[in-house]
């Protein structure tokens, strides 16, 4: 399958694509049908192992269609590469084009560096979609979508695209699937993971073919192994990065210098430090060139470490045109008294050097690597995150006076340097930093903006955020991006500004400016926090019918949360019990907020429910016990649900229960606070049980109460009628 048509123009913007979308009032109408929700019903094509690209030739045998006029001059303006006259005259034509057309016209959509071009093709793809006419499409064009999608940043679109093709029988070429596992494996929540679903799903259809030239053109090759290998490393699954390792010489692709550049990432998503200098002497054994982004990979996994000793000693070699760096990293393992930690076994066989590695000569590199303004910049950030800034600054002023063109410091130096005088609270050196940077030439991008305006949202001052908004589109001639919107949506809130929050929401839409999962969240965050529950509920619900997002379990959350500030348990109940059915299970953030709006509630009795569900939860399955997918993980409670329920039970003289909460609390190394509960008892209960004309029944039915009541006094250290051995909690009865 051909993917190389006419040279392609500059690479896709990130901007999201989307046409408007309405405002978010409080009509709250629902959100509209999106063009990439599944299909009614299958692609009916022929599976073939590789299709090739559509012919674009006229049709010429006495057996084929008649051409219409309209499909000859559409056909024409395509070959002339006249895309937007092609588009009017489509958009024009009453009838359907035939296959050659409407696939050669989705293909120069999709090519073109256009948010508008790809919204137009992906509405060829609706329309066919809807009238059941899919079929007309090839895999040419089909994969040219998905790759423009996913370099829009709609993964999810173009992993539905992918699929599709799949599901027809249709193998897509790998630039177009692999495109789209690399940004899967590059985003955030499960992207990664489904990332590794989607190159597994196309490599198992690629080994059914016993010939493998028929599926040439879709076999994983090196690059899409490193992007399945990124999402490895991403989520810090070893013993699947050794698998996928393993089958890259099977499938014909060969580790470059990009693989080794994600191991780096891997030992540092894993806590490998010592294994750091092994991956670079890896490289220079197999006889791979080293760049430059690998030695940035390693100065970024030191600095990540917070090692910035072995990070600056890289540097200081480089500038003094040593080829030594693998005997320096070797002397900072044993400075550090580095040691083989985890998941030695797996990385024995990645990096079999490791192994017996004193006996082993230390290579040198083949030459001097100078330096470059990323590898400084990299140093600089860390300097930034361990609150250094006045080493940030000299290290700007250093790189101002360097002879090198390529050491000069660019944009991202000049924004790490804001973002230090940011996180510092400084933001009057920040501003001034943005001002030079226009004196200078260094023009500052969306990010800087985006950098400054946290700044100002943090430090409640939404006025000043506003106009540095207002400086930003007029001045700078950069538009705002969601990013922007979310962090001036999340000022909002902590000025207590809900209807600003909407305000902002809005525009972002009315921009045609796709929300997010955090944009959707944070405004759910304004409703909550203002007792707005409802509202809250209304967001939430346009956010499950937006297909480019996805509900995570911080979404129900906040939901639930909502509710809960009210002391609404009921409705909070239903919340979980929706959130259960979706696939979601309850977390410590959850039963938190539950246990919160039960005790504004004043509802012992929920909380004895709660905290059963909770003991539960705790108790790890024995070996006997089989566990199913659908059983809840186990929980790991925190201070401040334990402390919650046993506030509840011990107002509510649950005695017994309290002290199996602060049981738990004190396995799980939680200090109870013995203090507040003394406290609560002699204000609440020192008086409990001391009246002598109580009828001898009712005595005996409060005798169990009784008992756990001196269990509890014995645990805080009250005068009680038990000596330390005398007691045992689990001869106690239940509380009713």
């Amino acid at each position: 399958m051909n993917l190389n048509p006419p040279p392609p123009p500059s690479p896709f913007s990130s901007s999201n694509s989307n046409p408007p979308l309405p405002r978010l009032s409080l009509h709250w109408l629902s959100f509209p049908s999106s063009s990439f929700s599944k299909p009614s019903r299958p692609f009916r094509l022929h599976a073939t192992a590789a299709n090739p690209p559509a012919d674009l030739t006229l049709p010429t045998a006495s057996s084929d269609p008649p051409v219409s006029d309209e499909d000859k001059k559409l056909l024409v303006l395509l070959r002339q590469r006249k895309t937007e006259d092609a588009w009017i005259l489509y958009s024009q034509s009453s009838h359907l084009p035939n296959p050659t057309c409407l696939s050669r016209l989705l293909s120069q959509l999709s090519y073109q560096n256009s948010r508008v071009a790809l919204t137009r093709a992906q509405s060829i793809f609706t329309r066919l979609r809807n009238e059941r006419q899919l079929r007309h499409l090839d895999a040419n064009s089909l994969g040219l979508l998905a790759v423009a999608a996913a370099k829009a940043g709609q993964t999810r679109y173009a992993t539905s695209i992918v699929k599709s093709m799949l599901r027809s029988g249709f193998l897509p070429h790998v630039k177009a699937w692999s495109a789209v596992v690399s940004r899967l494996a590059a985003s955030g929540d499960d992207g990664p993971s489904e990332a590794l679903k989607l190159f597994y799903s196309v490599t198992r259809r690629v080994r059914r073919f016993a010939e493998p030239e028929l599926v040439a053109d879709s076999r994983p090759d090196t690059a899409a192994f490193n992007a399945a290998l990124n999402a490895c490393a991403n989520l810090g699954d070893t013993d699947r990065f050794l698998k996928l390792f393993d089958e890259m010489p099977e499938l014909g692709a060969e580790p470059d210098v990009l693989t080794y550049n994600v191991m780096i990432k891997l030992c540092a998503r894993v806590g490998r430090k010592d294994l750091l200098v092994f991956v670079l002497e890896r490289i220079l054994e197999q006889g791979i060139t080293v760049c430059m982004t690998t030695l940035n990979s390693l100065v970024a996994a030191y600095v990540g470490f917070g090692d910035l000793e072995t990070a600056e000693q890289m540097v200081q070699a480089m500038r003094e045109g040593r080829r030594d760096l693998c005997k320096i990293l070797r002397e900072a393992n044993l400075r550090n008294s580095c040691t083989s930690g985890r998941d030695g076994d797996v990385f024995e066989k990645l990096l079999t050097n490791s192994v017996a590695a004193t006996e082993r000569e230390v290579p040198l590199l083949p030459k001097a690597y100078t330096c470059n303004s990323r590898i400084y910049t990299t140093l600089m950030k860390g300097y930034m995150n361990a609150g250094r800034v006045t080493d940030t600054v000299r290290m700007l002023e250093a790189l101002r006076h360097q002879d090198d063109s390529s050491s000069q410091p660019d944009h991202v130096t000049y924004t790490t340097v804001v973002s230090a005088f940011v996180k510092a609270g400084s933001m009057d050196r920040a501003r001034r930093v943005l001002a030079e940077m226009t004196r200078v030439g260094v023009p500052a991008n969306r990010v800087t903006y985006n950098i400054l305006l946290k700044g100002y949202c943090q430090q409640l001052q939404i006025d000043q955020a506003k106009e540095l908004v207002r400086e930003m589109t007029e001045d700078a001639k950069i538009e705002p991006d969601v990013v922007s919107y979310n962090i001036l949506i999340d000022g909002c809130i902590q000025v207590d500004d809900s209807a600003g929050a909407l305000a902002f929401f809005n525009e972002m839409r009315a921009k045609g400016i796709a929300p997010t999962k955090i944009s959707y969240t944070t405004l759910m965050k304004a409703f909550a926090l203002s007792g707005q529950p409802k509202l809250a509920n209304k967001v939430f619900d346009e956010m499950l019918n937006d297909p480019r997002v996805k509900a995570d379990l911080v979404a129900w959350n906040m939901l639930v949360e909502g509710y809960c500030r009210l002391g609404l348990v009921e409705e909070s109940k239903k919340i979980i019990q929706r959130m259960k059915e979706h696939g979601f299970h309850p977390d410590v953030a959850t039963y938190g907020s539950l246990a919160n709006g039960i005790a504004l509630a004043r509802k012992p009795g929920e909380a004895l429910l709660l905290w059963n569900e909770v003991k539960d939860r705790c108790t790890p399955k024995g070996p006997g016990e089989k566990s199913d997918d659908s059983d809840p993980p186990t929980l790991k409670p925190d201070e401040g649900l334990l402390d919650t329920l046993a506030d509840i039970c011990v107002r509510a003289a649950f005695f017994k229960k309290a002290l199996e909460i602060v049981a738990c609390m004190e396995e799980n190394s939680i200090p109870p606070n013995k203090t507040k509960y003394t406290k609560i008892y002699v204000e609440m209960h020192s008086r409990m049980f001391t009246s002598k004309h109580a009828s001898q029944a009712r005595q005996d039915r409060r005798s169990e109460r009784k008992r756990a009541a001196e269990a509890f006094k014995f645990w805080l250290g009250l005068p009680n009628s038990y000596y330390g051995s005398e007691w045992r909690l689990g001869s106690l009865d239940g509380d009713n």
